[in-house]
């Protein structure tokens, strides 16, 4: 899907926003597709490097169906090169030998096997696992399964508008806000195209949007890139709408670093509720307060969470049992 047929036999692919130019013979970016005879082929269509019944927090999507299970299902290949992946074995790998193959209709059986409301594509970028997807996404409509990509939103417009009909959530990562950032951590520039297709799945396909900063010591920890995620997130996306920003573990190429300290966490906490964000959260620091939802108009606790232990205490369907503000939960 979305392709260009071009002189010489070459293509330049649609799916994400590198745009590639392929010639004859070679690969895009992802490694997962390539040109045979001036014909774009996925590489990676069914095929699947790991699988879990995963908490839909784990994603994490706090206010999206919480509670439930959702069937993850990963591949191979990723459009970024990002130095501290912690999933870099299959992102920065090409499919080897033996790779396990589940059609779209198994994944469907899956989901229902194992107790799953819904299925999440996600542990690599699943743009580029765009034609898998899609079919799968149909099928899961059908089935009233829910469905969530997570994502480092390097989509282009046509890649969304395919899939858009067929997607509940836009799990986002937005990883910095400065040109050079990105290009050190990614190697892309182009990383406001990001923030556009993110708006455009909210605001033209109704998803439901969360949105990941892992913060990286040194790198993307000031105070002008939260403030700059942070305002971006109330201005395009909405004040209810969650930000999560995530504690850093040194992986792959960036194990010279430290962890991330709380006390950063908690002022990029700060940051965002400055901003005017009503619902931060901190990630992977299991056990803190900041992990439950707390209604800001009653200031009750209406979703209790423990790691990915879950306990709806005050919803009523998206708002607030205790005091009936609306607080942006997907939950039907």
């Amino acid at each position: 899907m979305l392709y260009e047929r071009l002189a010489g036999d070459r293509v330049r692919c649609h799916v994400c926003q590198w745009r590639c130019l392929i010639n004859p013979g070679k690969l895009g970016v992802c490694r997962m597709r390539t040109n045979r005879e001036g014909v774009l082929y996925a590489m990676n269509y069914a095929e699947v490097s790991s699988m879990a019944a995963d908490h839909i927090e784990k994603k994490p999507l706090f206010h999206f169906f919480p509670g439930t299970s959702a069937l993850s299902l990963g591949s191979w290949g990723c459009n970024f090169r990002c130095k501290g992946c912690q999933n870099w074995q299959i992102s920065c790998a090409d499919i080897p030998p033996g790779s396990q193959q589940v059609s779209p209709e198994q994944s469907i059986e899956l989901t229902t096997k194992y107790g799953c409301q819904g299925i999440s594509w996600t542990y690599n970028e699943p743009v580029i696992w765009l034609e898998y997807t899609l079919d799968s996404a149909r099928l899961a409509k059908e089935q009233g399964i829910y469905t969530s990509y997570v994502t480092n939103g390097y989509a282009t417009p046509e890649c969304l508008d395919a899939i858009g009909p067929w997607l509940d959530a836009w799990r986002v990562d937005v990883k910095g806000f400065r040109d050079g950032f990105y290009r050190e951590l990614t190697g892309i520039s182009n990383w406001r195209g990001i923030l556009d297709v993110t708006g455009r799945a909210r605001d033209k396909w109704g998803m439901h949007v969360e949105v990941v900063t892992n913060i990286i010591p040194t790198m993307n920890d000031d105070d002008e890139q939260l403030a700059g995620i942070a305002g971006w997130i109330h201005d395009a996306l909405g004040e209810l709408t969650p930000w999560h920003v995530t504690r850093f573990h040194p992986l792959y190429e960036v194990t010279h670093l430290s962890a991330t300290p709380l006390s950063t966490l908690e002022r990029a906490y700060r940051i965002g509720r400055e901003a005017g964000l009503r619902f931060v959260y901190l990630g992977n620091v299991p056990g803190h307060e900041r992990e439950s939802t707390v209604c800001y108009d009653c200031e009750k606790t209406v979703v209790r969470r423990m790691g990915y232990d879950t306990r709806i205490v005050g919803l009523d369907g998206s708002r607030c049992a205790y005091c009936g503000a609306e607080l942006n939960f997907r939950t039907r």
